[in-house]
């Protein structure tokens, strides 16, 4: 059904902003025990709409494996606005759980924003789905995923309570160099229409980097 609708997300419509965008994300894995790793991050995107760089992101990530392709996570994030996004800059807590499963990898986070302008915490629930499928060439994978944005309660300082967006994927993952792996691919993000405000259609290059110095399994997954 994604694939059928995908040449819908370049046709623009009058109810429907338009951006084109620029998502960079590099990764880089550290092994502390053997089934305890920490991932640094760090995230920056471009908007043509917002003029320029308008969003990054610093952080660090811990995760335990519990079991066989099943991991915990718990990580902090600071996130700057800047260019044209006049939105004020956020810390975010996160907790989420990573299930792989043969070709099939699925991810259910919790985020806490922590803004400035208030003292509530707005929460994310983001389920993710990503299906991979490996080609002929030694670790080259093409994959599609999906995620949702899903708003539990809203804030005096800008959260509204509801299905917010979605984040769709189409892309490849392939080697470079033993230790790096990368995602490329055409990401669609679509911002769901509410509270007056029309709905908001992003279209965006997207690239992670992602340097494993251990041995640990990570399950290939985008932000």
């Amino acid at each position: 059904m994604f694939l059928a609708m995908l040449p819908l997300t370049f046709v623009a419509t009058p109810a429907v902003g338009q951006d084109v965008q620029g998502w960079e994300q590099l990764n880089v894995i550290v092994p502390l025990a053997p089934s305890v790793r920490v991932t640094l991050e760090q995230i920056a995107r471009v908007s043509d709409r917002q003029g320029g760089p308008y969003t990054t992101k610093l952080g660090a990530l811990l995760g335990l494996q519990v079991a066989p392709g099943v991991e915990l996570g718990f990580g902090y994030r600071h996130v700057g606005f800047h260019s044209e996004n006049l939105a004020a800059n956020e810390n975010r807590f996160r907790q989420q759980v990573v299930i792989a499963r043969g070709r099939f990898a699925g991810r259910l986070r919790l985020d806490e924003r922590f803004n400035p302008l208030g003292s509530e915490i707005g929460f994310r629930v983001r389920p993710l789905l990503r299906y991979n499928l490996p080609t002929r060439r030694e670790r080259v994978v093409l994959f599609v995923s999906h995620e949702s944005f899903i708003l539990p309660n809203s804030t005096a300082w800008g959260q509204r309570a509801g299905y917010e967006r979605m984040r769709n994927i189409v892309g490849v993952t392939f080697p470079i160099g033993p230790l790096v792996m990368a995602d490329l691919g055409y990401l669609n993000q679509y911002r769901i229409a509410r509270g007056g405000a029309r709905g908001q259609m992003d279209n965006a290059v997207t690239i992670q980097l992602t340097i494993n110095l251990g041995a640990l399994s990570v399950a290939a997954l985008n932000d």
